[in-house]
């Protein structure tokens, strides 16, 4: 080839090149061709790399392998590469993983891999790209103080209960002339409040080893936690179950007091602490588990409640005020109602990472910062905001039944006999 014919060969490449840059640079939304994407849209792409996602899983599950890489090629290049731009300045290691985790991905769909090695790749990549979210935003004032305010309330209601317990037992020994056996009893209940860190420790290694996903298990503490905090969330009934709670337990103190048994006032002490602490152990694990990013606000909430405790507790036996118990635990159990929903809502949202629960998106609805979101368990989906609906009607109804229904029947029952007399 002569000279002119290589010129020209060399000018119609760059010509080409050109050209392709330009469709490239047209392409890429504003401000990432110059590598600016603020954390804001690199947030907003986040969801639609999890849209993606979930598209890339049912396409997998429908046997559509082909659309499914595609799928998952455009959610990357498209998106993440994005998210890749701000990211990569927050946590490199983090970004590439995600890019890692993305690339294996499309190996397994191209290779022909089983549904399930897939989905298990998936669920990591959902993981990362909440990781992802949390480094890119700032935790803000409303998380920090919710997860605060539960951490607080947990404590102090759990807390004020046996501080109840114990001053009725230590007044019944009074009454019944029998102050030299408070040690015994004080000593149990210090057991019990070490035993409750050791139950809350022990819980989490547990869960650890477990040889199921971190998202099922998440969930299953979640459930747990709520399935307890509906149980002791009505005032009334946990007072009537507190009264033969109680009896139950002078009828112990009466019997080891009679046998002059050191070790079965002990356990006693133990018994009536520890059953709060169990609560305790459960609720901060439900709590941690779902605070990722906000556990200083936790420990805050946590010390403010011990500090609050104190003052209450001093307050009933050094000074021994009446202070409002059914103002403090209508108060109590109403916000624990509210941090119940807002565990159920994670617990959904968890089976639905873990894809044992539907994922139906609530397009158009808003979505809150992560962090808030999981502090009130708000995921704009359809499964999460029907069950968080339902747990919150029937809490309504028991409340109206509790404090408007059952005092009107109970009236309306005194005035019968009352007429015909």
């Amino acid at each position: 080839m002569n000279n002119g014919g290589a010129t020209w060969c060399r000018r119609a490449a760059l010509v080409g090149l050109g050209c392709l840059a330009v469709v490239v640079l047209a392409a890429m939304p504003a401000g990432a061709a110059n590598g600016n994407v603020s954390k804001t849209a690199a947030i907003e792409q986040l969801d639609v790399v999890r849209h993606s996602i979930d598209e890339t899983l049912a396409l997998v599950k429908a046997g559509h392998a082909g659309e499914a890489f595609a799928q998952a090629k455009a959610g990357y290049l498209q998106h993440f590469e994005l998210v890749e731009i701000p990211l990569r300045v927050a946590d490199p290691g983090l970004t590439a993983d995600a890019e890692t985790k993305f690339a294996e991905i499309r190996g397994l769909i191209s290779t022909g891999a089983s549904t399930a090695a897939v989905r298990d790749n998936i669920i990591e990549l959902r993981r990362l790209v909440d990781d992802a979210e949390r480094k890119l935003t700032d935790t803000g004032l409303s998380a920090p103080a919710v997860v605060a305010g539960q951490s607080f309330m947990i404590i102090f209601r759990e807390g004020l209960e046996a501080v109840l317990l114990l001053s009725a037992l230590l007044g019944y020994l009074e009454a019944a002339k029998a102050s030299q056996y408070r040690k015994p009893i004080m000593t149990g209940m210090a057991a019990a409040v070490v035993a409750t860190v050791v139950t809350f420790v022990l819980l989490r290694a547990v869960l650890s080893a477990l040889p199921f996903g971190r998202e099922v298990l998440e969930a299953v503490v979640a459930i747990a936690a709520v399935a307890v905090l509906f149980y002791v969330s009505f005032w009334l009934i946990a007072r009537l179950e507190q009264k033969r709670w109680l009896e139950f337990l002078r009828t112990r103190v009466w019997s080891a007091v009679s046998a002059g048994s050191t070790t079965a006032l002990m356990l006693v002490g133990f018994t009536a602490i520890y059953r709060e602490g169990f609560e305790t152990a459960l609720f901060y694990q439900a709590l941690v588990t779902f605070g990722h990013g906000l556990a200083p606000w936790i420990m805050l909430g946590l010390a403010l409640g011990l500090v609050a405790l104190a003052i209450v507790s001093y307050a009933i036996f050094k000074l021994g005020r009446r202070i409002p118990i059914k103002t403090f635990l209508t108060t109590a159990v109403a916000l624990l109602m509210a941090t119940s929903v807002a565990f159920l809502g994670n617990a959904v949202r968890s089976l639905q990472e873990a894809d044992v629960l539907r994922l139906t998106t609530l397009h158009g609805w808003p979505r809150a910062p992560i962090f808030l979101a999981q502090a009130v368990g708000y995921w704009p989906s359809v499964q999460t905001i029907v069950a968080q609906a339902v747990l919150a009607a029937v809490y309504l109804s028991g409340a109206l039944y509790v404090f408007l229904i059952r005092p009107r029947l109970q009236r309306g029952a005194a005035a019968v006999p009352a007429r015909s007399a």
